[in-house]
C-alpha cells in the first residue's frame, strides 16, 4: 500500500513520487491551501494540497479539506524541498505535494488528543490510542531495541534459547501463584510460573551449559510502579561457574547493550558492595549512588540519654539508632518535615525525630529540635560532630529494629534526594553481594529465604549452616542501577543433602519437600554440576532507558494498580457451565 514510511522521507527523495500511509496528526485548511501532518510509527512528514493546473487537483484539495484528526489516510505525492525548514522533526527539510488523497478510515471524535497526557485510567482504557502517541511509540521502541540487542549479544556468545513450561507445578517462590484448573484432572491445578527457576537449573543438569530465555513470569501480588502481575525477564543460567564468572559475563553484556541502545558508557568495572555495607551506609540493598547522603550510627552516643526512644533501641540487641544529615535543609518548614515523617511512617516509622543546626558555632543555642531538651550538651555536640553537620543542615533520626530503621530511613533518604534536587544525571551501576541466607519471619516464627530456597549458602558444611542460620551469608548477588534492582541471581545449591537441609531450615519438612520438590531433589543426586545464574527485569531496564518512573509505560498492555485491564475488562466473571467443565465452583461473596 505504501512505498515509504512517513518519518523516513528525506532530501534524497526530492523529485520522486511516493505513496505514504498514516494518521492525520494535524490538518490545517487555509482556504485553497491545505496542510496535513501525516504520522506513522517512524515519524511525521508535511503534506501539501495546493492549487495548480494539474488535472484532478480540485479533487485533491476537496479531499484534504475534509481530513479530520486521526483519520487513516493513504497519500501519493511528489517530494520537494520545504521553504520553511522545521528543525524539530527528521523530515523537516522536505514536504510532499499531494497528487492523490485516499480516506481509508474516518476517525470518530477521540477521547483525548495524541499530544495530550490524560489520566492513566483513560490511557489504559483506550490503550491503542495511547500507544499511537509519539511519546509512547518512542518508549516502546526503546524496549524493542533493548530486547533485540540482548538477543544478538547472547546468540553471538553461545547461549541457547530454550523455552520452559507456562503450565507448571505450584512451588513456593516468595509470592502467590496464579492457579489454572486442570480440566482433565478433576480437583487439580497447574500454576503459572513465577520464574523458570527450577527448569533452568535442571537444564544445567541436562548438559546445556549456557541457557537464556526472554521469559513471561506471573506473580499474584500487589501492584505498584515497578511491579505487574505478569512481567518479562531475561533468564540466564550457567554450568560450572562461580559468582564472578556469572557477574563478569553479564556485566559486559549490560555495558555493551547500554552502549548500543543508549550510546551510554557505564562504569568499567561496576562498583561492588556487600549487603551489610549497603544497609549500613544507605539503608537499602539497592542504593542510588547518584547522590552521596549516608547514615551515621549513633547508638553508642545515646545509650544513656534521657530520650527513651533512643535509649530503648540503642540498648536493644537488634536495635539501631541512625542519623541522616541533609545538607542545607534547615530551611524546611515544619509542615515539610511533617510530610517527610508521614512518608517514613508508610515504610514502618513510628516517629521521626529531627534537628536543625541553625548555627553550629553556638552549641545548644544554635540547635532547633523538639528532642534537644532530652540531650545534654556533650551528647548534642557529639551527634552534630558524628553526623558532620554544619550551619544550615538538618538531621533526621531513625530508631527501631535494625531492619525497620534501615528501611524507613532508606526510603526517606531516597525521597529527600529527589525532592531536593540532589540526584545527579547519568548512570550509577552497582553490584550488591553477600546477601543474608535467611530472614526471620516474626509472624510465622520461622526463617524465610531472602532470595529463594535454591540459593547456595557461602558455607559447604550443613552442620555449620544449621548452627549459624541467623547470620548465614548466601552466594546471592544483585545488579543495581540508579537505585533500582535490575537483576538478581545466585550460585545454586547443587547437592541434594544441602538442598534438603535448607528446606528443613525454612520449615519445609521431608514429606512436603518430596511432594513439592521431589523431582529437583532426585535430579541433584545424579551428578548435578555447580551452576548459577541471574534474571534481569526487562520492564525495569526499559523504563530506566526510556526515562519513565513506571514500567506500565514500557509494557504494551499493562494492568492497573487494582490488577485490571481497563481495555478488555479483565478479569471478568465466567459462566457456570464453563466453570463446571473445569470442576470449579465460585463461593458466594461474603457479606460486608
Amino acid at each position: 500500500m505504501r512505498t515509504h514510511f512517513c518519518g523516513l522521507v528525506d532530501e534524497a527523495l526530492i523529485g520522486q513520487t511516493v505513496t505514504l500511509c498514516g494518521w492525520a496528526d494535524v490538518a490545517r485548511n487555509l482556504g485553497g491551501l491545505c496542510f496535513i501532518d501525516l504520522r506513522d510509527h517512524e515519524g511525521i512528514v508535511q503534506i501539501v494540497a495546493e492549487p495548480s493546473d494539474a488535472e484532478g487537483n480540485a479533487q485533491v484539495l476537496a479531499a484534504a479539506a475534509q481530513v479530520g484528526y486521526e483519520d487513516c489516510l493513504r497519500i501519493t505525492g511528489i517530494v520537494r524541498a520545504r521553504h520553511a525548514v522545521n528543525d524539530k522533526i527528521r523530515t523537516g527539510k522536505v514536504e510532499v505535494v499531494a497528487t492523490k488523497i485516499e480516506l481509508l478510515n474516518k476517525a470518530e471524535p477521540l477521547p483525548f488528543h495524541a499530544h495530550e497526557n490524560p489520566g492513566e485510567d483513560i490511557r489504559l482504557k483506550y490503550r491503542y490510542l495511547d500507544l499511537r502517541r509519539p511519546e509512547m511509540q518512542q518508549k516502546m521502541r526503546t524496549r524493542i531495541r533493548l530486547v533485540q540487542a540482548l538477543r544478538r549479544w547472547l546468540d553471538g556468545r553461545g547461549f541457547q534459547d530454550i523455552e520452559t513450561p507456562i503450565l507448571t507445578k505450584a512451588t513456593p517462590e516468595g509470592a502467590r501463584d496464579f492457579l489454572v484448573p486442570a480440566r482433565m484432572h478433576e480437583g487439580e491445578f497447574y500454576a503459572l510460573p513465577q520464574s523458570p527457576q527450577l527448569f533452568k537449573q535442571i537444564l544445567m543438569m541436562a548438559g546445556f551449559d549456557r541457557y537464556y530465555q526472554i521469559a513471561r513470569c506471573f506473580r499474584d501480588e500487589a501492584l505498584r510502579a515497578d511491579r505487574q502481575l505478569e512481567f518479562t525477564q531475561l533468564d540466564m543460567e550457567f554450568a560450572w561457574v562461580s559468582e564472578r564468572d556469572v557477574q563478569d559475563t553479564v556485566e559486559v553484556m549490560i555495558r555493551d547493550v547500554f552502549r548500543e541502545v543508549m550510546g551510554v558508557e557505564l562504569a568499567n568495572p561496576f562498583p561492588r558492595m556487600t549487603y551489610a555495607e549497603a544497609m549500613r551506609r544507605f539503608g537499602s540493598d539497592k542504593p542510588d549512588l547518584r547522590f552521596s547522603m549516608e547514615f551515621t550510627d549513633i547508638a553508642e552516643l545515646v545509650k544513656h540519654c534521657e530520650f527513651k526512644v533512643f535509649t530503648d533501641w540503642a540498648n536493644h540487641e537488634d536495635g539501631r539508632v541512625v542519623a541522616l544529615r541533609v545538607p542545607g535543609a534547615a530551611t524546611l518548614s515544619r509542615k515539610q518535615i511533617d510530610d517527610y515523617a508521614a512518608h517514613a511512617a508508610k515504610h514502618g516509622a513510628k516517629g521521626l525525630a529531627w534537628m536543625k543546626v541553625e548555627d553550629a558555632g553556638k552549641g545548644r543555642d544554635g540547635i532547633n529540635s523538639p528532642i534537644a531538651k532530652f540531650l545534654d550538651d556533650a551528647t548534642l555536640a557529639a551527634i552534630v560532630q558524628a553526623a558532620a553537620a554544619t550551619t544550615g543542615d538538618l538531621i533526621f533520626f531513625g530508631a527501631a529494629t535494625y531492619k525497620t530503621a534501615s528501611d524507613f530511613m532508606g526510603a526517606l533518604r531516597l525521597k529527600l534526594g529527589k525532592d531536593l534536587g540532589m540526584v545527579s544525571e547519568g548512570w550509577a551501576p552497582l553490584w550488591v553481594t553477600d546477601f543474608p541466607m535467611f530472614e526471620w519471619d516474626e509472624e510465622e516464627s520461622r526463617f524465610v529465604a531472602l532470595h529463594h530456597p535454591f540459593t547456595a549458602p557461602a558455607v559447604d558444611d550443613i552442620a555449620d549452616l544449621r548452627a549459624n542460620a541467623k547470620t548465614a551469608v548466601s552466594r546471592g548477588y544483585d545488579m543495581v542501577l540508579n537505585g533500582a534492582e535490575i537483576g538478581g541471581g545466585s550460585i545454586r545449591i547443587h547437592s541434594s543433602a544441602m538442598q534438603s537441609a535448607v528446606f528443613d531450615l525454612l520449615g519445609i519438612g521431608a514429606e512436603e519437600a518430596e511432594l513439592k520438590f521431589g523431582f529437583l531433589l532426585d535430579a541433584l543426586k545424579y551428578g548435578a554440576p555447580p551452576h548459577g545464574g541471574i534474571a534481569f527485569g526487562i520492564d525495569r531496564i526499559a523504563a530506566l532507558m526510556a526515562g519513565t518512573e513506571s514500567i506500565r509505560d514500557v509494557i504494551a498492555f499493562p494492568k492497573t494498580t487494582t490488577a485490571q485491564c481497563l481495555m478488555t475488562g479483565a478479569p471478568s466473571p465466567i459462566p457456570d457451565a464453563q466453570l463446571a467443565e473445569v470442576h470449579v465452583a465460585v463461593r458466594p461473596k461474603a457479606k460486608a
